[in-house]
Parts: C-alpha cells; structure tokens; sequence
C-alpha cells in the first residue's frame, strides 16, 4: 500500500509510452468526439482501492463536494444516491499525467465553477507539464490552462494542501502553490492564464530525500497550500488577508494583508516542522495548523497542533498529546462551520495500530480520541464501523488488539465536516473514504457509526485481467490491493484474495481447458510470490519460491492446468509440474521475460524479451529462439494465445522510435506478420466472435487511423473499429485488455488509477447484411487525405425516398485493392474486394430527405480510384 502505487504508474509509463453523464475534457476549442459504436461504459465494482488525499466542500451550496485522487482524476458527490460521479474520464493517453490531481477548488460564490490541478509526476517519469483546469459546469466539461512546470498529483506530499484556491470575494482571482522551487502562481482570470507571484519571498526546501537520484523523494515540495481571510473582504474585491504554508522547516507560515502585494513571514512561529494543512475559523478569529516532522503521505515520526490568533499574532500548543508521545504527524484538520470551535485533526501516518482521530469543542484547548487503550492491549472506541457495503476492507485479517479489522485507516491526509451538517463527516485513506452521518453523537457520549463513503469512485490500478469461458466473468490483478473475482460486475466482492494477500498482484492466469486453475503472482515484503486456486479464484493457497524470488513478474499456466511457467522478479524463468511445490529452471530463455502459455497444447508455452520471441514445446524446460524478426526491440510488449488454435499467437506493444503495432503468428511464433494500419497497439485480448463470424473478437488499445483510442475487430484484424470516445479515455490502459468470451461485444479494460472499466455494445447482433431500408437513396463519396500506401474518406449517404429508415446497410466494391483499416460511425466489414457499412445504435433513423455521414481510413495501391456503384440492401443509389 506504500510504495505499490508509485511503481504501478512507473511500470505503466514504461510499458505504454508511455455514473453518470460523462464529461469532456479538452484544451480550447474542445475536440469532437469519434466514436464508431455506442458502448455504455462502467466500472467493474470495487469501491475504493486508493488513496484519497483530498475532500472538499463548497462552502455555499449544500451538498456540493468534490474528491481528488493520486491517480484517478477527481469525483463530484451525488447527494441523491449518495454516490460519485468521476470528472477526468476524458484524459486522454497523450495527457495521461492529467490524471493525477494535486489540488481542486470549488467557487463558492459561483458554485458552478471548479478548478483542478493536474500532473501525476515532477521528475521524468512524467513527460507532460501540469495545468490547470477549468469547469463552468460542475466537471460536466473541463478548459485548460498549460503551466510552465511539473505537478506532482503522486508525488511526496501530496496529501498537504489545499495547494489551489478560489478568492472567496473575488471569485476571479485564484492561487496556485508550486511544488519544485517554482513558487507561488495567480490567475486573474479565473484560471484562463497564470502567473507568478514574484515578490513572494520562499519557494520551499523541503524535500523527502535529497539524494534520491530518480527526483521522485528528492524534488522540493514547495508551496503546499494556501488560505484566505474572507472577513478581510468584500464582495466583488480581493481578499486581504492571505495565509501560505511551504515547505520549510523554519520558515511555514508567510501572510499577506495586502492582497498579495507584499508577504511577511508570521513572527513566533513553531519551527521543525512542516504544516500539512492550515484552516482558518474567521468567527473566533483562529488559524489552526497541523504540523509534522515529515511530508507525507507514509512517513512522519512527530508532530503537533497550533492555533495562531490573527488578531494579535499569540501562538498556542494545542496538541492533544505530547511531543514525546507521538510517533506519528498531524495533517487532517477541519473546523465545524456550523459549530465554531469545534475542530478535528488526524494523525495521518499512525500506521499501527490504526489512525487515530481527535475532536476538541473548544478551540484545541481539550481533546477528546476516537479510540483509547484503558486497559493495554483493550481497546474502547468511540465509533462502530459499518464495512457491509465494502467488506474487502477488513483484508480478512484476524488482527491481536490492539489492532482491529477494519481499521480506521491509514494515509488519512484529508478530512472534511460537512459545512453545513455538523454530523456528517468524510475522511480519505489510503483505500477508501470513509464518513459518518451521526458525528456529534461523539460529543454526548454514545457511539457514531464509520461507514465507507465511496460508491462511484474506483481508484485501482490494474495489471492484469482474465475473463475464463467458465465461472466468474473477471478476475483481475491489482497494484496495492491484490485482485478480485467478480461473479456480478455490478457488486462489490466481498473479499479480494487472499491466503496469501499480495499487496500488488503483478500476473494470472487461467487453465484454458480446465478453467478452475487458476494461478497468480505479486509482490510482498515477506511470504509467498505464488499462489494457485483450484475453484476459479474462489479460494488459494500458497505456492513454494524456488531461490532469490523477489517480485511476482509474469506467470502462465498450461492450457489443461497441468504445470505453470513463471517468471519472477529476482531469478531465471522456472517451470513446474502440478501447483509449484518443486522448481526447475528454464533453458534457452532469459531471466525477465514475458510468458504466456498456448491456449491448446498445454506443453507449449511461448516467451519475450529484448526483441526476441522464444517458444517451448516441453511444457517450458527448453525455449528455444524463434527466427521471427521486426518485434519491437524493447520489453513494452504484450501478447496472448487465440483459445481454441494452436499456434495462434497475437503481440502488440513496442515504442515510438522503433517498431510498433500489433503483430500475428499462426505458427506458433516462427514468423510473425505486423498488421497494416495500426500505428501503434499496447494490448491484444480476444472475446466472443460476432454473430456469423468464425474467428474470435479482437480488442485492443491502440492508435489507429491517427486516433488513440480503445479498437474492437471482428474479422480478423482486416478492419477496426474505435469503440470508446473522447468522453471515455482514462488516460493510460496500456496494461491488459480482454474481451468476455461469452457475452459477445463485452471488453474489460485496465486503467491506471480509475480501476477496470467494462463496456457493452449496443450493437448485439454484430457486423451483417443490415436491414433494407425502401425508398431511394443518394451516396457522395469523396477521399478527404491522400498518403503513400493509406488514405481519408468520408461518405454521405441521403434518404431521397419519401418514409425514414430505421437501419441501413451501405455496400460497394473497390476496384484496386483497397482495404478499410478503420471506421467511425459506421460498422464495417470487408470480403476481398466487397465492403459493407452498417449503421450503428444511434444512427439507423433516417428520415425522408435526411442523410448519415461516416468514415474510414483504409490502404491503397495504384490509383485508389472511387468506387462506381453503391446499393443500400438490393437498391443502387444514385453516385453524387
């Protein structure tokens, strides 16, 4: 849960490049949206999954709030179901960075308004700048502002905050912290255009280690947040008095009382520490700072409370516990609206036995905790927790007090009292949000229940994914909690696995033949790498490690269960017979290699690395080297075994300055062919084949005809069609893809930190003939961009009959050899020379004297002539 976030995205970077109503995001002019088939799009529940490091609240509507991820873009809660609508879907993969969000801000004098700031890394794991990103429709749809430097949404400290603000009087005027020794931002504008605040006077020193040669744990964090003094304006002028903590030990605490003009460091201020977060309670006229030793999100050794007096500069200790006695920081903090001088704080990095949670009704001067210790190991707690809706989080641990399970939770870097509900309160953690709905309960005395507070928002990362043609439909591996079997996409497991529970599951795999073995591997500090199940996921046991395992790596079991091939982090690729309990090391294939296994023959297992495609035949003893040339030289590289034909073996991956795409063998690996037209592919995953097809659906996240996006085939790969669209991206899903082998249509897709996302087709009944429409029609052809070998066309065709269509399906015959290679808005399907485009689910109504246009690319020999003649059914159309 430390550190697994952290790597997913890394290996993510290096392996690709790398509801409600879903919301646009583009810089300006916004982008159409292509798309060639209507697909609904939803997540395959889980609830949760990461970390929350910020809640806010807009302070004059009711019920208007918003939540940030690490790397899973940000939410807007949904009063009526109580859940969250996500608002960055449509990052797409050029913009994956975007996905991180370092701060949001919510307008409270025009509540339509919100602001983001996005960017996942400082350092180079990061290619893109951040921005900063604009809503006038609550998230509905998003402008954006570029910024000159790096925003760290997954970087240290990223649970301070928050770093962006809205001037509560004069609502255009918003601050910006910098992390990386870049300062302080503002933007009069409303966040069109920003610059630098150049008299203010400390831009940070703060880094979690300095010697860090990557630049993750050793960037300067910078400013981490920023404060207005609303009683120090009116309406429609700029606030005066501002507060600004950064990320100095010695100096955390500057004001303005000028509206930014000029900045003073606040006299008498503690010192060694960093201040996590400060909030200010205008009514009783009190800055309260949570401080700790350390950055954040995991680490922080000490730490203290103060309230600063703004009326005459006198600083408080008002830590509940003393110095000596914590072994955690302080970052959480929030003061009741409803309710002055009541206030709560988190110490966010007690990470044993759980968090803790203090309250004070008077202004910090006493403290009362969440739970106590009475009697040493027994616990007394103030709350009862309430997991039914997400019980996964217990970890099925059977912990000895006085830990318990559920916890409380760690990471818990935000929480929010509702502004206007004294008794509802919201926390984040490292794995969900938790809230209450009867907090003042804790102040007469009987228990207030803690309940998760996250349905709608999905935060995992994901690794791998496998739908069998038997039980549960999805098993997935995940970074930092495990994986889960999904028997119904549309509930919560009710456990992730377990025996062993690895904090990031890396690989599985599935008997083809026998699909209630399955096996895994991950990640773990201490114990077990593999584990095997015999009941399709439901329940697992430990494997044994051959010597110097370190990491899960890849794993693939043959296609009747009857051994397993895996390749671990920290040791050669190794073979087994039976469930792992004797070793044995492969030859001829390198240590790091990718493996799979041949869908068929369960002797046959299939590898890469650096370029090469290696193959067994002795059920992975011996690899020998095919001959196959023109793979991508790297290791960003996927590929699986069609099931059902032996030999059939799809890759796609590779990188922009070498060989990319998607590549075929029907030999078992001895030659390979690279198809034509994809640009560029990441994943390869096969699902039920389309009505009157023969040969399995293909999926795959590529870039095809120029556009990124996620690709569906169901003629082998002759044509593809974008499934997806620009409302839809999320951002990185370069790691694993699959399609449903018996629901025909189905694809489940990774994503980096919005968890799997599963579509469904409206188009049930698959590439065909189409319906006949009656009545005449017209058809103008015409070939929008030329190039060597490819080209653009774009075809309307008009109802020039007297009643509507309610489907159609256009046909024509190319002279020269011409091939489609993508479509939108239309399905199509090609036969040699004979292409057929069929309407999709929301464009088969054709009224009488309307038209329907779609498009294609395709490529070209010769003269790329147009074609002559097009029928709609058995009627030939009139050629414009």
């Amino acid at each position: 849960m430390r550190r697994t976030r952290i790597l997913t995205a890394v290996l993510a970077l290096a392996a690709g490049l790398l509801a409600g109503t879903p919301p646009a995001l583009a810089a300006d002019p916004v982008k159409p949206v292509l798309a060639a088939d209507t697909y609904t799009w939803k997540n395959a529940r889980i609830d949760g999954g990461g970390f929350v490091p910020g809640i806010v609240f807009n302070r004059s509507e009711k019920n208007l709030a918003y939540a940030r991820t690490d790397i899973g873009g940000a939410y807007r809660w949904q009063e009526s179901t109580k859940t969250w609508t996500p608002l960055l879907d449509s990052v797409g993969w050029d913009d994956w960075g975007h996905t991180g969000v370092v701060s949001l801000a919510s307008d409270s004098v025009d509540p339509n308004k919100v602001y983001a700031a996005v960017g996942t890394y400082t350092n180079s794991w990061d290619p893109g700048n951040g921005a900063v990103l604009r809503s006038s429709n609550r998230g509905a749809s998003w402008q954006k502002a570029a910024l000159p430097f790096k925003l760290g949404g997954n970087m240290p400290g990223r649970g301070m905050g928050e770093r962006l603000v809205v001037d509560p009087n004069k609502n255009s005027v918003l601050y910006l912290g910098a992390p990386s020794g870049k300062g302080l931002w503002r933007s009069t504008d409303s966040g069109a255009s920003w610059s630098q605040v150049g008299n203010f006077p400390n831009v940070g020193n703060y880094a979690q280690d300095p010697s860090d040669t990557s630049g993750y744990a050793s960037d300067n964090q910078g400013i981490v947040w920023v404060t207005f003094d609303e009683s120090t304006g009116t309406s429609g002028n700029a606030t005066k008095t501002i507060y600004v903590g950064v990320a100095d030990k010695d100096n955390a605490v500057y004001r303005s009382t000028d509206a930014g003009a000029t900045w003073t460091r606040l006299a008498g201020q503690p010192t060694g520490y960093l201040a996590h977060k400060g909030v200010l309670d205008t009514e009783n006229g009190y800055l309260y700072l949570a401080y700790s030793d350390k950055g954040g999100p995991y680490d922080g050794g000490k730490g203290q409370l103060w309230r600063y007096a703004t009326a005459t500069g006198t600083w408080t200790n008002i830590s509940p516990v003393a110095e000596a006695d914590t072994y955690y920081g302080f970052s959480g903090l929030t003061v009741d609206r409803q309710k002055p001088g009541t206030l709560m704080a988190t110490a966010y990095s007690s990470w044993w036995p759980d968090t803790q949670i203090f309250r004070s009704t008077d202004s910090g001067a006493t403290w009362t905790k969440a739970w106590d210790t009475p009697s040493y190991p027994t616990r007394s707690n103030r709350y009862t927790m309430d997991v039914s809706s997400s019980p996964w989080l217990s970890w099925g641990a059977n912990p000895s007090p006085p830990e318990q399970a559920p916890k409380l939770g760690w990471m818990t870097e935000s929480m929010e009292i509702d502004p206007f509900d004294s008794n509802r309160m919201m926390y984040g953690t490292g794995a969900t949000i938790y809230g209450t709905e009867n907090l003042t309960n804790w102040d007469s005395g009987s228990q207030f229940t803690v309940k998760p507070m996250v349905q709608g928002l999905e935060e995992t990362a994901v690794n791998d994914l496998a739908s069998p043609p038997s039980g549960a439909p999805l098993l997935s591996a995940l970074g930092d909690i495990g994986g889960f079997r999904h028997t119904d996409l549309t509930k919560v497991p009710s456990m992730m696995y377990t025996s062993p529970n690895f904090t990031t599951t890396t690989s599985l795999d599935f008997a083809e033949t026998s699909p209630n073995t399955v096996v895994r591997v991950g990640n773990l500090d201490s114990g077990p790498h593999i584990a095997f199940s015999t009941d399709n996921g439901a329940n697992w046991f430990a494997g044994t490690d051959p010597s110097g395992v370190s990491g899960g790596g890849t794993v693939a079991a043959a296609a009747d269960g009857s051994r397993f091939v895996w390749s671990p982090a920290g040791a050669a690729v190794q073979y087994a017979t039976g469930f792992g309990t004797s070793w044995a090391a492969s030859s001829g294939i390198p240590a790091d290699a990718i493996v799979e296994s041949d869908r068929v023959d369960p002797k046959t297992f299939y590898g890469f690395k650096s370029g090469k495609f290696y193959v067994s035949t002795d059920g992975g003893a011996t690899f020998t080297a095919s001959a196959a040339t023109g793979l991508p030289s790297g290791d960003s590289v996927r590929f699986k075994a069609l099931p059902g034909t032996k030999g059939d073996v799809w890759l796609a991956g590779g990188a922009s300055d070498g060989a990319y795409g998607l590549w075929h063998s029907t030999d078992g690996g001895a030659t390979f062919a690279k198809l034509p037209g994809v640009e560029q592919a990441d994943t390869i995953g096969f699902g039920k084949a389309a009505p009157g097809a023969s040969y399995q659906t293909l999926y795959t996240s590529a870039k095809i005809g120029g556009v990124r996006g996620i690709f569906r085939s169901t003629d082998k790969g002759a044509t593809w069609t974008r499934i997806n669209d620009d409302a839809h991206q999320w951002g990185w899903t370069g790691a694993a893809i699959s399609g449903d082998p018996r629901v025909y249509g189905r694809v489940y897709v990774s994503t980096n930190g919005r968890g799997v996302v599963y579509g469904d087709s409206s188009d049930v009944t698959g590439p065909g003939p189409g319906p006949d429409p009656s009545g005449a029609c017209a058809v103008t052809y015409k070939v929008t961009n030329q190039w060597s070998g490819g080209f653009q066309a774009d075809v309307q065709l008009a109802n020039t009959g007297s009643s509507a269509w309610s489907g159609w399906s256009l046909g024509w015959t190319f002279g020269e050899g011409q091939k489609v290679t993508q479509a939108w808005n239309a399905e199509t399907a090609q036969s040699g020379t004979a292409v057929t485009a069929k309407n999709v689910g929301w464009n088969g109504t054709v009224a009488a004297g309307s038209s329907v246009g779609f498009g294609f690319t395709g490529s070209w020999s010769g003269t790329n002539t147009k074609p002559a003649a097009f029928k709609l059914g058995d009627k030939t159309c009139t050629v414009n």
